[in-house]
């Protein structure tokens, strides 16, 4: 995520809170969870709470918007943390292919007949999105390549 960061050419309103909020966002990831945005927003607050930084609670929302990958009509730097923490869908077609492996090894506790039809659910909620990704640049680099890969997936699954 760093890497896609440093690669864009969008400047963040508030660069310091965006890095901490890449550097917090899955800081709990656990395939069995469903809250592990908000879990990881409160290691965040409680890491931070005795320091002078004074945008925690936006790092929570920006973190927390990371689980449901919405538009956010407020702060830019949530819409560039989202189109970050989703660039993976658009790569080559190798690497979106090795990042799909990567997943189900995370999910290995679930057999086939559970993981397939909630990935392909998953998958399929972004191509029913008008737009994967939020910023104008994220979406000319990856929003063509990351139809595909998804439409590609759901098939094989």
């Amino acid at each position: 995520m760093f890497k896609e960061l440093t690669q864009s050419s969008i400047l963040p309103v508030n660069r310091d809170a965006l890095i901490l909020s890449i550097f917090y966002h899955d800081v709990i990831y656990k395939s069995t969870q469903k809250n592990n945005e908000y879990q990881s927003a409160l290691i965040l607050e409680k890491h931070l709470a005795k320091t002078d930084f004074k945008h925690i609670e936006l790092c929570k929302n920006q973190i927390n918007a990371t689980k449901n990958h919405s538009t956010s009509l407020i702060d830019s730097d949530t819409n560039l943390l989202i189109d970050i923490d989703l660039a993976i869908l658009g790569h080559k077609k190798d690497v979106y292919q090795l990042y799909t492996e990567n997943v189900r090894k995370e999910y290995k506790i679930y057999p086939k007949f559970i993981y397939n039809p909630a990935r392909k659910k998953a998958m399929q909620h972004f191509l029913e999105q008008d737009r994967i990704f939020k910023t104008e640049e994220f979406y000319n680099l990856y929003e063509s390549i990351a139809r595909d890969n998804i439409t590609r997936e759901i098939n094989n699954l």
